[in-house]
């Protein structure tokens, strides 16, 4: 029985000493990092370096919590060599935009330049049948003008101009099929020559009303600094549409050329017409619309009491440099700077 205890006796002394080997081992081996991570957490990008075994155990502080950051994570700002002065800069490093402005040649503290304004023209046309209007003669009105057609001819358009036509109206059309042979090159010649310049329609009361504004819109020109469309309504026997048809219908009649036209050109119309026609359709009506009046025998105060005015044509007998034979004369009734405030709203 003695051999039998020797076997015994080794294998005690092996598990002793496996025990205590077992316990040096655990405390080298490299802690393995979690798979898990939370928004505060930044996992490692590589393993954590195996400390030296049999070394002294490093003192493993707390780890810290990263904040929140998508971008790369910036170098410590002391390791990192300043490219300039460190402190406030000194005068001599003020930035180039403080000591010169943007553009050369630019005063950066200027403001918008005011549109320029047209150049006025004094009066200086002929009357082949002068008119005595007193007191309250249209000479004494600062901004005068002409309307043609056809029945002009060919105009010298500068000459006309520097004769005092500051303003034109062109005849454009009649009725709703007719358009005057000479609109298109009087239109682009007065533009070439500086003048305002506008269009008008000579309306016939036996065509629909939305045929004559379409045919309108077709040849007139919509064009940012002309002046406002005008609707020329009176009666004409000469006309191949002499009817005249009842006050009601003749305000139906404009009204639907005067909104649709409106609506096209972005200008209410102004309303051109004689003594007679205003007499029998207009006296009291449209108020809220601009007028042009022609009176060549006495101020428009007298013929149409109680109207308000744009424009007065006071003479059907003009004479001019520039036009052969006789013109038609009109006045703006304000004075140079109510001109150009008028023509700046348009």
């Amino acid at each position: 029985m003695r051999p039998s205890a020797v076997p015994a006796i080794l294998l005690a002394t092996l598990i002793l000493s496996g025990c205590a080997a077992s316990s040096g081992a655990e405390d080298v081996l490299s802690p393995v990092p979690s798979a898990e991570t939370t928004n505060a957490i930044t996992k490692p990008s590589g393993p954590i370096p195996a400390a030296a075994v049999g070394g002294p155990v490093p003192q493993v502080s707390k780890p810290q919590q990263a904040l929140s950051w998508t971008g790369p994570v910036p170098e410590p700002q002391a390791l990192v060599p300043a490219d300039g002065a460190v402190g406030m800069p000194m005068p001599t490093e003020r930035p180039v935009a403080m000591l010169m402005p943007a553009e050369p040649g630019i005063d950066p503290d200027a403001g918008p330049k005011s549109p320029t304004r047209s150049r006025i023209y004094g009066h200086r046309f002929r009357d082949a049948k002068p008119i005595n209007f007193g007191k309250i003669s249209p000479r004494k009105l600062a901004v005068h003008g002409v309307d043609v057609s056809r029945w002009q001819g060919e105009i010298d358009w500068e000459t006309l101009r520097k004769q005092g036509a500051n303003f034109v109206y062109i005849k454009a059309t009649d009725g709703g099929d007719h358009l005057d042979p000479m609109f298109k090159k009087n239109w682009r010649r007065a533009r070439e020559a500086g003048l305002k310049h506008g269009a008008y329609h000579f309306f016939y009361w036996c065509r629909t009303a939305g045929e004559q504004a379409d045919w309108f819109i077709r040849n007139v020109p919509k064009e940012a600094n002309a002046l406002p469309p005008v609707i020329d309504v009176e009666w004409n026997g000469e006309s191949s549409c002499s009817q005249r048809i009842s006050r009601k219908r003749v305000l139906e009649k404009m009204q639907v050329f005067l909104d649709k036209v409106e609506r096209h050109y972005g200008q209410r119309p102004i309303i051109y017409t004689a003594p007679d026609f205003y007499r029998d359709n207009l006296k009291g009506e449209l108020l809220d619309y601009p007028f042009w009046l022609r009176s060549v025998a006495a101020h428009p105060s007298k013929v149409y009491p109680g109207r308000k005015w744009v424009f007065w044509q006071y003479s059907g007998s003009g004479l001019s440099d520039g036009v052969d034979g006789k013109i038609d004369l009109n006045v703006f009734n304000g004075s140079e700077s109510d001109w150009h405030d008028w023509v700046a709203s348009r």
